[in-house]
């Protein structure tokens, strides 16, 4: 395991925050978004007008959004049912197996593909191992689910050893490149 694994391509203080025309100036057609705090607060599953309008916005702007999730096919397919987007559960982040999965039967560049996560050690690590940028986002809520505890207790030492070691990292309101 290296630190690289770990450090974000990107750190945007909210999905919300990412625009289509930003997105299009990285090139970006596809974004994989994590489910639990990165695109819904996991204790409000309805979502907020805000999102809405941010997926109409990526519709409109011709960008796909599809959620990358370790959650079982029962809970993200309820989550995701009134967002009208695509997902792959289970997908076992860090591995790499969801992302290249949707790679491999959409017909993705790895280039044109983001990751977006609330998470180093799962949606970080993913986007890397599957050979594609990553946007770390803060968590939407400060509580998770409870089988997350044990990743944010982890994460925190990570978080400190990745921002020291890389100290222009840190939360922007869009894509800059370093």
């Amino acid at each position: 395991m290296r630190l690289e694994h770990f450090t974000p391509t990107y750190m945007v203080e909210r999905i919300y925050d990412l625009t289509v025309d930003d997105l299009k100036a990285h090139g970006i057609k596809t974004v994989l978004a994590d489910l639990d705090n990165t695109l819904l607060a996991w204790n409000n599953p309805e979502g907020t007008p805000e999102l809405r309008q941010w997926l109409q916005d990526l519709r409109d702007g011709g960008i796909e959004l599809i959620v990358v999730s370790n959650n079982t096919t029962k809970r993200v397919a309820k989550a995701v049912a009134p967002l009208n987007v695509n997902f792959v559960s289970w997908s076992l982040k860090p591995l790499p197996r969801g992302i290249l999965h949707i790679l491999r039967t959409h017909h993705l560049k790895r280039d044109e593909v983001i990751m977006v996560g609330d998470q180093m050690l799962t949606d970080v690590w993913a986007a890397h191992s599957a050979g594609i940028r990553s946007v770390l986002v803060q968590r939407l809520i400060e509580s998770d689910m409870w089988q997350t505890w044990l990743n944010r207790s982890i994460e925190k030492y990570i978080k400190k050893i990745v921002f020291k070691a890389h100290p222009y990292l840190k939360w922007e309101r869009t894509l800059r490149d370093n």
